[in-house]
């Protein structure tokens, strides 16, 4: 797995897990995964990242509530990219420095695809 890769750093929050626990067991019925897969790809994610706190907010600043604590986590880990297949709904990250990116765009700009 690439999550303990030097090409980057992935990064957490306690919302953001919660959130991630969430989405990942109401698609169990549709995935081919167990509750007990999930959980262990889940603690796997949570132990690879930097858990970070986050002390501040700017809600509402994009137009879902769920990319905000995307947006504040990145703010406050330093981020300078926020990997997402909804790119659209980051609009206006770019006012804090911070760029988005598809995952196959952050795959071919840190040499992993070309």
């Amino acid at each position: 797995m690439m999550l303990n890769s030097e090409k980057f750093e992935t990064n957490i929050s306690v919302s953001l897990a919660m959130e991630y626990e969430a989405v990942s067991k109401r698609i169990l019925g549709e995935i081919e995964l167990t509750e007990v897969d999930v959980e262990d790809i889940l603690n796997y994610v949570i132990s690879a990242a930097n858990r970070r706190k986050v002390y501040y907010l700017w809600r509402p600043f994009l137009r879902d509530p769920n990319d905000d604590m995307v947006l504040e986590l990145a703010v406050s880990a330093g981020c300078q990219i926020i990997v997402t297949y909804n790119k659209k709904d980051f609009r206006g990250v770019e006012s804090f420095g911070i760029k988005t990116m598809t995952p196959q765009e952050f795959l071919r700009a840190i040499g992993e695809i070309k």
